[in-house]
């Protein structure tokens, strides 16, 4: 009687197993089927191009300069100085792209004085943006910022 009663036991283990099995599967095809997990187009390219993104950041490093981002009522303030603490004379472009986001919102410039700008943020949701700036020197030389804001 005891022998007739053991056989199962046996096929509970395939079962178990057979029940892994399953679920696995299961797992891995929504696994497959969701997010690749790619946050950027190309990513091998980009890689092989990161000697480029190098060489622009000693550029920029060389420059000296310093960009100071700061929100001050409804208005985002951008200044850039020299490494002797001098406000450089650029122009200035940027625009605010939520850090999970691909949405933009482009701000209008208003210059305050050599080396300082104003941009409206009437209007932009509240919450955390990155401000991504581009200043340009009169000789050509570049500098780029991005720079974390939390708007209130």
């Amino acid at each position: 009687m005891t022998g007739q009663r053991s056989r199962w036991i046996p096929w509970v283990f395939v079962g178990g197993m057979l029940l892994v099995l399953a679920v696995n599967g299961g797992l891995i095809l929504a696994a497959i089927r969701t997010s690749s997990g790619v946050a950027i187009s190309r990513p091998y390219e980009r890689g092989r191009g990161y000697d480029r993104v190098l060489a622009a950041a000693a550029r920029q490093d060389a420059l000296g300069w310093s960009a100071e981002v700061a929100v001050e009522g409804a208005a985002l303030l951008v200044g850039l100085h020299d490494r002797d603490g001098q406000p450089v004379a650029a122009t200035l472009t940027g625009l605010l792209q939520r850090p999970a986001e691909r949405d933009a919102v482009p701000l209008d410039w208003l210059p305050l004085g050599p080396g300082r700008w104003s941009a409206p943020l009437a209007g932009i949701r509240r919450g955390q943006w990155e401000a991504r700036l581009t200043l340009a020197a009169p000789d050509g030389a570049r500098f780029e910022a991005q720079r974390r804001i939390l708007l209130p």
